[in-house]
């Protein structure tokens, strides 16, 4: 396990071990994520459905610190910590894109496994994990679900979000070495069973559903399309029309609607513990 740097060592327990374990996301993914994250019609989007369900519940709480598990670049736990002005812990187990969170010049970054975090239990109020255990095979979710949990102070806020249903499973989920996809009960059933009480749980970038199904179901096989990244620039005109959907259900999620069918799946939950 590599530290790069943290501030916050009074939250580490003595002798940790090194976790390894395979690789997570295709560490070729890392540099395209970090082109794309933040002006990409898909991740501009997908924030503002994420913190339009979120914003509400961390202004209830009074949270002191926070964790990004499974960070990627970081720029997610960035933004988090600059929103939100609580201090982020941002982890991952690719070395690739921890080096980027260090050129955004993120104080506390670590390099480790989801599934065996290098926390005393209860160290945060908010634990975020943004497509992270779609990349484990299936089965092993149950781990870092319960990780997280254990990290969680008691009524700590948990957002969660992943790859939803199988039949939307594109050449990008085979790029970035996606191993499974959820249905929203089965989401719920997990973070139940890790010891979470679920308060919001919906099916998001479902607009455009009907296109990526034409597309992966259909197109992407008859023209035999390797696989590859699914975030490559795309012209701006396109990237307005892409987000507008998006930007739709961020209103309608943020009313209170959860969306019945979807690319990906929300979660936020609570840490029933006391």
């Amino acid at each position: 396990m590599a530290f790069i740097t943290f501030g916050w060592h009074l939250l580490f327990p003595q002798g940790v071990a090194a976790t390894a374990v395979f690789a997570m996301m295709n560490p070729a993914e890392f540099a395209n994520i970090a082109k794309a994250e933040r002006d990409f019609w898909w991740y501009r989007g997908m924030r503002e459905i994420l913190f339009g369900m979120l914003d509400p519940m961390v202004a209830k709480r009074q949270i002191t610190r926070a964790l990004d598990a499974g960070c990627g670049t970081g720029y997610f736990a960035k933004l988090v910590q600059q929103r939100y002005q609580i201090p982020t812990m941002a982890i991952d187990y690719g070395w690739e894109g921890l080096q980027f969170g260090r050129k955004l010049g993120l104080p506390h970054l670590a390099q480790c496994d989801v599934r065996a975090l290098p926390f005393r239990s209860g160290s945060f109020g908010l634990v975020l994990s943004m497509d992270v255990i779609v990349h484990f095979p299936r089965g092993d979710e149950s781990a870092a679900l319960r990780e997280m949990v254990r990290v969680l102070e008691p009524s700590g806020l948990i957002a969660i979000r992943v790859s939803a249903l199988n039949l939307l499973r594109s050449r990008h989920s085979q790029f970035a070495h996606e191993r499974q996809r959820f249905t929203r009960a089965r989401l719920i059933e997990a973070a139940q069973t890790a010891g979470l009480k679920v308060l919001r749980c919906t099916y998001a970038n479902s607009l455009l559903a009907p296109v990526a199904l034409a597309k992966f179901r259909i197109w992407e096989p008859l023209t035999n399309q390797p696989p590859a990244s699914g975030v490559e620039p795309v012209p701006a005109w396109l990237d307005r029309v892409l987000y507008a959907p998006l930007a739709i259900e961020s209103r309608l999620t943020r009313a209170g609607l959860n969306l019945p069918a979807g690319q990906s799946l929300v979660l936020i939950a609570e840490n029933e513990s006391s």
